[in-house]
Order: C-alpha cells, then structure tokens, then sequence
C-alpha cells in the first residue's frame, strides 16, 4: 500500500475530492492511504523571535513570517515544516515540495512514484516556503505546469491521481491501464465516440460501428497520440 501524508494550512480542501469516485474506493480497499495534517500543529510553540527586526513583535504558533530583505506578502517558515517532516518520515519516504520552480511533472515521474512506499507531499502558500527546506528537507521539488497557482493543494491532487491510478486495482480491470501505456512509460490518447451515432449531423466514424476489431485498432493507432 503506498501512502501519501500532506502537509498543508488548508487541509478540509481535500475532503471532497479523497471522498468521491475512485479515490474513495482506492482508499477503502486499502491500495492507497491519504492522510492530510495541518502545519499549524506543528506551531505550538510560544515564544518572541530572535531575529532583531521582529524582536519585540511575537510570532505565537505561526507557521510564516515576512521575508528577509522586504517585499510583499508572508514565507512559510521551517520549523514547523522541519517538525511535521520529522514526526512523518520513515525510511524510504520521499519528500516532495511542490513549487512553480520545480521539475515539470510528466508520466515518466507519475510511474517512477508509484514505486514508492510513502511520499510526503509539502503544500506551500502565499509568497512560498523558506529556501532551507527545498535546500535541507525535500527530496524533489515538483511543478505541474509552466503557470503559478495560489497555492500546492491543486498539484498535490493532480499528482496523487497520476500516481494512483497506475497502482493495480485501482481502475479495476487491469487492462483499462495496459492499453493506455506506450514502452517508454508513457500513454496513448486517442478518439472516443459513444452513442448517439449522429448529433447534429456530427456523426461517429464508421469504422467504429463495423464491428472488425482489427480493423479498429488500426484506426486507433493512426489516430492517436503517444505521450511519453
């Protein structure tokens, strides 16, 4: 069973989606454990900051703070960050920041995670996350696009369904994943057409109604796309 943890400040955002559809059903029969923990947790602590800037300012249980040298906007500070990676991590885990400036997620890192036993995802906010923890605490940093969002809940997801939907027995019938996978790890799209035959004059190709299915896997493979 491969288990995610998610570290964010927003965790009822994933309630939704870890309760519907085919997650749900991953999680109920056990091939995938998702479990989402509140940074916040890990901010307890009671106490005025060292720094001589904020040295009369208290920070009680904050998990970001302004960030050195000016500018707009808060830093996810790292030691709470610190503390929930401690208090997660076991060995093999793999500790993944989720950042605009990280590697751009594809296939080939989808199958490569799915090897995983445990992976701790890090869910930054507002201005980002202090440099020292991509330095000191992560594994890999990943993107999943060349676009910036609000924050790494949205790429937490994406990446979680990627990688679970290779695990066997997650999409039921093993051959719903098999036909989709090119040699190099990638998938093939091609068209899907379903009833009505004709919408508007838009009409399905023929060759799909002709019942040769020998036929049809040779139009598949002319029409489709291979993303590796």
């Amino acid at each position: 069973m491969l288990k995610f943890d998610i570290i964010t400040i927003f965790p009822k955002i994933f309630d939704s989606y870890l309760k519907e559809s085919l997650m749900a059903r991953a999680q109920k029969k056990r091939f995938i454990k998702v479990s989402v923990h509140n940074l916040r947790k890990w901010a307890k602590d009671r106490h005025k900051t060292a720094t001589p800037a904020f040295a009369t300012r208290k920070r009680c249980g904050r998990v970001d703070d302004r960030p050195f040298g000016g500018g707009l906007g808060m830093v996810f500070k790292i030691e709470p960050l610190f503390k929930a990676i401690k208090a997660l991590k076991k060995k093999g885990t793999k500790v993944i920041l989720f950042t605009p400036r990280g590697k751009q997620f594809d296939q080939k890192t989808a199958y490569k995670l799915a090897k995983a036993k445990h992976l701790i995802f890090i869910c930054g906010r507002y201005e980002g996350v202090d440099e020292r923890v991509a330095q000191h605490l992560v594994d890999e940093e990943i993107s999943i696009g060349e676009y910036d969002l609000m924050g790494g809940e949205l790429p937490a997801m994406v990446v979680i369904e990627t990688i679970a939907r290779l695990i066997p027995g997650v999409l039921g019938k093993p051959q719903l994943l098999k036909e989709r996978i090119t040699k190099n790890k990638g998938f093939i799209e091609y068209e899907q057409y379903t009833r009505p035959e004709v919408f508007k004059n838009w009409r399905v190709p023929k060759v799909l109604l002709s019942g040769d299915h020998k036929t049809i896997a040779e139009w598949r493979k002319k029409h489709q796309k291979a993303i590796e």
